[in-house]
């Protein structure tokens, strides 16, 4: 499955110039470790440096940062298994997502 598809990469990138407000954007892919721990929501990305995303994150605890699309796509878990995207994930206002976790 391919994790970014041109859609989502230009919504993300789209809110790029947005910053960290989380209550002006929306979450546009959910991103999940299909045996461990760790989800991923992207919020936005960007456009210059394409690696760099950022969004809600929850390994171990809820924070909102950036991390690395080249980590998702390149990260194998038990059974070879990479990190997966919710097919059925419809986009929601970050801030009410954020506040739900």
């Amino acid at each position: 499955m391919k994790l970014f598809t041109k859609a989502i990469e230009a919504k993300a990138q789209a809110q790029f110039q947005l910053g960290n407000d989380l209550e002006k954007q929306v979450v546009v892919a959910k991103f999940f470790n299909p045996t461990g721990s760790g989800t991923w929501w992207l919020i936005n990305q960007d456009p210059e440096d394409t690696d760099y995303l950022w969004g809600i994150c929850h390994i171990f605890e809820t924070e909102v940062g950036s991390f690395s699309k080249s980590e998702l796509v390149n990260f194998r878990g038990k059974f070879g298994l990479g990190i997966e995207r919710d097919l059925y994930f419809e986009e929601v206002n970050a801030k009410e997502l954020y506040l739900k976790l």
